[in-house]
């Protein structure tokens, strides 16, 4: 249905008809490109200014923030690459990112790799030909393709979860994370330990995560404690957290992130062993569903959202021809639940 406004010399299909600088200028009644310099901040005179302030304001109009970005000098667009959108902890950076991002008059846009690291190299090249600012990359490995597109796009780069010594990076403390993880498995009596980590080409979470709790472990000379590894995915924690148990019969397994974790806790459950009676069960993450599930889960809660306003702050100071840290560390805290058991207690 059309709807005629009394005061103004235009039609409107509802909020908002107004979608071209064409359609400012012809009822303005000057010039796009003095539109256009409205817009980019330019110079027009204070009677043209508020001529077109008040037709953007009658039609609702609201300008294509992408593609003046690439028309001007500074552009605002921050390109952001994830492994995977399904991951708790990638949508929640994403998020903090996003909103610290929108308080600095920054827009993100996002390029998903699914894991796929051909992928996540082309990304970089992409962003790079659609003229963003700067790239946030959650990255999961650093490889020498990686570097040579960072060096031939020559743009500001933050990785987060990843740390590399010519790189600018906002980490997990994932080694103290695992050490203290470590230390409270063994505050509760435990000493037939697994620990079902993930590829150690991922060095925060396949290894830096593992040597800390390694690291923990080993201060105990009565402890027994095998190492597995299996994929992110939760069905592939399943089976490997079966074979774990038919095999070494632990009385906990540490994993190291929370959907390993609900993997190992299904695993559990189709073989009928109560948790945390006969198996305990701990993860790192944080994730919301922890909580709520029954026995909740023991875990090392990172502070995703936060790490990703962090990342934000960090790549749009570069930007603007600040400093920060090579390296930055995001803080955890242990939120202890009912799936671990105090055998000390017994």
């Amino acid at each position: 249905m059309l709807v005629y406004t009394k005061d103004t010399n235009f039609t409107s299909f509802g909020v908002g008809i107004m979608k071209t600088i064409a359609d400012i200028a012809q009822l303005a009644g000057v010039a796009k490109s003095t539109v256009s310099r409205y817009l980019n901040g330019g110079s027009i005179s204070v009677a043209t200014k508020r001529k077109i302030e008040r037709i953007i304001h009658e039609t609702g109009y609201t300008p294509n923030n992408f593609a003046q970005s690439l028309k001007a000098k500074k552009p605002n667009i921050i390109g952001t690459i994830v492994p995977r959108l399904d991951s708790f902890a990638s949508s929640q950076v994403l998020m903090g990112i996003d909103e610290q991002l929108r308080g600095l008059n920054y827009q993100m846009l996002i390029a998903n790799t699914s894991q796929d690291l051909v992928r996540e190299i082309e990304s970089i090249y992409s962003l790079y030909n659609q003229k963003v600012a700067g790239i946030i990359l959650l990255a999961t490995q650093i490889s020498e393709a990686h570097l040579k597109a960072f060096e031939e796009t020559n743009l500001p780069v933050i990785l987060v979860g990843q740390q590399h010594d010519q790189l600018y990076s906002l980490i997990h403390d994932d080694d103290s994370a695992g050490y203290d993880l470590g230390k409270y498995v063994l505050k509760n009596g435990h000493q037939k330990i697994a620990y079902l980590g993930v590829t150690e080409k991922d060095i925060a979470v396949g290894v830096r995560r593992k040597e800390g709790f390694k690291r923990a472990i080993s201060e105990d000379d009565n402890c027994e404690v095998n190492y597995y590894e299996t994929s992110f995915k939760m069905e592939n924690a399943v089976e490997v957290t079966s074979s774990i148990i038919e095999s070494f019969d632990p009385s906990i397994i540490v994993c190291a992130t929370d959907n390993i974790a609900l993997g190992a806790l299904k695993a559990a459950h189709l073989k009928e062993i109560d948790v945390p009676s006969s198996l305990s069960i701990a993860g790192f993450g944080g994730y919301d569903v922890t909580g709520i599930i029954h026995p909740g889960l023991t875990t090392v809660k990172f502070h995703y959202e936060k790490v990703g306003r962090m990342a934000a702050t960090s790549l749009v100071t570069l930007l603007n021809g600040g400093e920060i840290p090579r390296s930055q560390l995001s803080d955890y805290q242990i939120i202890e639940r009912e799936s671990v058991d105090n055998k000390l207690k017994r």
